[in-house]
């Protein structure tokens, strides 16, 4: 054996004991440092508790505008889609015919006034005659039936002028409110009313006001009335309470009105109470038809938690927050939750005020394992403010303008011819011998 072939056996024999001696040390896992999560404690702020619901808008008048007598259209007096105010003077419909009629009903009434007026001359004279018994009583009884006839003609020829004028005022169509006129649904010329048959000649509607109509569980019902029971409230007071509402693309509740309605029974098919809120729409932000998101404060929260919305998570069971309990080992608590302020959420039931909330990095906090909280404080939303109830629109009018009386004509005196000698009357009838 060589001398190289001897070193390096030696050289073996000795690593060898060396190696088999650090084989036996034991290895040791170095656990991971616990993940970072950021943690804080829930905002203490008053708060206000809201009923939400869903609704839609409606006009507070809607109206078909038809032709109530038979003519020719012959005149259109606005353009589609148009706002008008009330009395604004929309189609005209053939007034030569209706104009005549009006001046032949005053004709026959000037000459039954005539005639009355004869028939009471008549009678006046045969009272006059039969007191002093020169005519006998049957002339008396035809004359007094001869002038209440012509009393009754009289009044007949009255009722006659008045339907001709208020026939006549039909052919005139005139906005019975302030609204929008849709398109026209007849033409220049087109007959209108033939047979008696009512024609719709457009659709008048009014948005300014405009109604909110929603329904209240029966749940939500049972709980205003209680918290009106305990504040003393009446049914007058909760019509003063604000309205918020807004469509399904807008931010928040940016339209405000007040209570109008309240239906007085629950429906039994559905479980659920109608309800009816005013706006004065005086922008036209909301048009008839929409579907609105609608809430009104019902009760004040004086201390509230708020927590940001997005550490609320849910699952099959509810919703949850990840809250660090003791030694910093992470929790998951069921919680019910209460309206937004913001972007904080009001906690109603399963969290206290010293509670560390998961507000950040809730993946790395997985329920039962340790975790290396990072405090931090909640920005808290400015205070919560009711909004100020608008003055409610003026009431509407329950009924139509009413069409002006026509006035009775005035008739000239017609002074009965006086024979010679008796100035201003009648001769007077000779004594029967």
């Amino acid at each position: 054996m060589t001398a190289l072939a001897r070193l390096l056996w030696t050289a073996a024999a000795v690593a060898l004991p060396l190696g088999l001696a650090a084989c036996g040390e034991q290895n040791h896992y170095v656990a991971p440092p616990p993940p970072k999560v950021t943690v804080a404690k829930p905002v203490q702020q008053q708060a206000i508790r809201y009923l939400e619901a869903t609704g839609s808008t409606a006009p507070v008048n809607q109206a078909d505008l038809v032709a109530r007598v038979a003519g020719f259209v012959q005149g259109i007096s606005y353009n589609d889609g148009e706002e008008v105010k009330q009395g604004r003077l929309l189609f005209t419909i053939e007034p030569e015919p209706y104009r005549v009629k009006v001046e032949q009903s005053k004709a026959a009434e000037l000459g039954a006034e005539a005639n009355l007026k004869q028939q009471q001359i008549v009678y006046d004279r045969q009272v006059d005659l039969v007191a002093k018994q020169a005519s006998p009583q049957s002339l008396l009884d035809q004359a007094t039936a001869s002038r209440d006839s012509a009393q009754s003609n009289l009044d007949q020829s009255k009722a006659n002028t008045q339907l001709a004028v208020i026939n006549d005022g039909y052919t005139r169509v005139t906005a019975p409110f302030d609204g929008v006129v849709t398109a026209r649904q007849v033409s220049l010329g087109q007959y209108v009313g033939a047979n008696g048959q009512p024609t719709t000649l457009a659709t008048i509607v009014q948005i300014s006001p405009i109604y909110v109509n929603f329904n209240i569980s029966e749940t939500d019902v049972q709980r205003v009335r209680d918290e009106m029971t305990r504040l003393g409230l009446t049914r007058d007071d909760i019509r003063k309470v604000p309205v918020e509402i807004a469509t399904q693309t807008e931010t928040g509740y940016p339209h405000v009105g007040t209570l109008d309605y309240v239906a007085p029974s629950v429906s039994a098919s559905t479980g659920t109470l109608l309800a009816r809120a005013v706006l004065a729409n005086e922008k036209r932000g909301l048009l008839p038809g929409y579907f609105v998101r609608v809430r009104l404060p019902i009760e004040r929260i004086p201390n509230a938690l708020l927590v940001p919305d997005t550490a609320i998570g849910s699952d099959q069971g509810g919703r949850y927050l990840l809250v660090i309990g003791k030694d910093d080992v992470v929790e998951q608590r069921k919680v019910e939750v209460g309206p937004q302020v913001g972007d904080l959420r009001v906690i109603e039931k399963g969290i206290g005020p010293d509670d560390r909330i998961v507000v950040a990095g809730a993946l790395r906090a997985v329920p039962g394992q340790k975790v290396d909280p990072q405090l931090t404080t909640i920005a808290a939303p400015p205070p919560v403010q009711l909004p100020t109830a608008p003055v409610a629109p003026p009431p509407l009018p329950n009924t139509l303008p009413v069409v002006p009386k026509v006035a009775d004509p005035v008739l000239p005196p017609h002074p009965s011819p006086a024979p010679p000698g008796v100035p201003g009357g009648l001769p007077r009838p000779r004594t029967m011998q």
